[in-house]
């Protein structure tokens, strides 16, 4: 069976003219993950190290990956750095570009401030307010979930606010939305929109992905270069007490426990926000099944198979991991938080990097 066709081409960031259509790269990885930017390491071919300037320009250059003809990656070149003759590309994925961005004119231009606002709004607000600044449109679109989030950013007491002359990053926004309790969660993703390669921001509630119960990732099959099966106590727990609002005795307070013939161990979770006892109780009660898991597989490379073809699982997924080592066996759903991929490469195959961590659950 023949091997995936890669192809790289850069574009100018702000008129999106092709700078060059088929970019000779070797040693690529790239990779997306959640809550972050991806990231694009590359060696650009010595041969064709002179085009740097005008192709591959750090700062307003972007740098896209094409897989049998589909759109898989694309970011910004953030460094161009000779290594002797070649020169070595750094980019990383649109979700970094708020990092280098402020709030110059506070509450992002009078979109704010906010009280009980829902977090996926001040999502999109931060893009719209960086992108409507001269010289800052990237061009990317903001996915909002049906609905929203019903976590809430700021109270009439004390709104969410940014101030013009702090000047705070943008990132540190996002970054605000996404840590509230029952907050929503990011990636980024790239698709051809005609002959013009899309960039959207996907936000999430009440997560990315999804259970797939299509894929399946196993030693002997597709699995390659699993991490060692990590035994540890110091995140274990069958007793979870979730602490909510409140002073005192009048604390909502839920406390989720099961007797698994092991020795007890617990978990205080504060969750401060929450008002509602019904609700966290679900939070205790799913904080538990996921401390439940005693050993963990931090991540694993696999190959290309039917079992789970490359390209076929997203951020957020949960998905079936079974593997063997000399120390322990190791069978569970594991959450993929971010991946690296590696095209072929002279006797080198093409492979993912998964990086994993406890499934999600609703604790259902």
């Amino acid at each position: 069976m023949p091997g995936a066709v890669y192809r790289y081409f850069t574009t100018h960031a702000l008129t999106g003219e092709v700078l060059a259509w088929d970019l000779p790269l070797s040693g690529v990885a790239f990779g997306y993950e959640r809550n972050g930017p991806g990231q694009l390491r590359a060696t650009l071919d010595p041969r064709f190290a002179h085009l740097a300037p005008a192709q591959a320009e750090a700062g307003t250059v972007l740098a896209w990956a094409v897989r049998d003809q589909q759109l898989v990656w694309g970011g910004q070149i953030w460094s161009a750095k000779p290594e002797g003759p070649a020169l070595q590309l750094e980019a990383a994925g649109f979700g970094a570009y708020p990092t280098r961005r402020h709030d110059l004119h506070g509450n992002l231009g009078g979109r704010g401030p906010y009280a009980g606002a829902d977090p996926c709004q001040v999502i999109a607000d931060t893009w719209a307010y960086l992108q409507e600044q001269p010289d800052g449109d990237l061009g990317v679109r903001v996915d909002l979930p049906p609905g929203g989030c019903p976590a809430r950013l700021g109270d009439a007491e004390h709104p969410y606010t940014t101030k013009e002359w702090e000047a705070p990053a943008l990132s540190g926004v996002i970054r605000d939305a996404t840590a509230l309790d029952g907050g929503p969660e990011w990636t980024e993703t790239v698709a051809w929109e005609g002959e013009r390669p899309g960039r959207r921001i996907l936000v999430a509630w009440p997560r990315l992905g999804t259970r797939r119960t299509d894929l399946h990732f196993a030693s002997g099959v597709n699995v390659i270069e699993p991490e060692p099966i990590t035994s540890s106590a110091d995140d274990y727990a069958q007793v979870v007490v979730a602490l909510g609002a409140g002073d005192g005795s009048a604390k909502v307070r839920a406390v989720d426990a099961v007797r698994d013939g092991r020795l007890r161990l617990e978990h205080v979770l504060d969750r401060p926000s929450v008002t509602d006892p019904a609700a966290l109780a679900q939070i205790a009660r799913a904080e538990r099944a996921r401390r439940q898991q005693l050993a963990t597989v931090e991540e694993i490379t696999v190959v290309d198979h039917p079992a789970a073809p490359i390209g076929s699982w997203r951020i957020g997924d949960d998905v079936q991991v079974t593997l063997h080592d000399q120390w322990a066996d190791f069978a569970a759903w594991c959450r993929i938080t971010g991946w690296t991929l590696r095209p072929a490469e002279g006797d080198l195959p093409e492979t993912a990097t998964l990086r994993l961590d406890r499934a999600y659950t609703t604790g259902a």
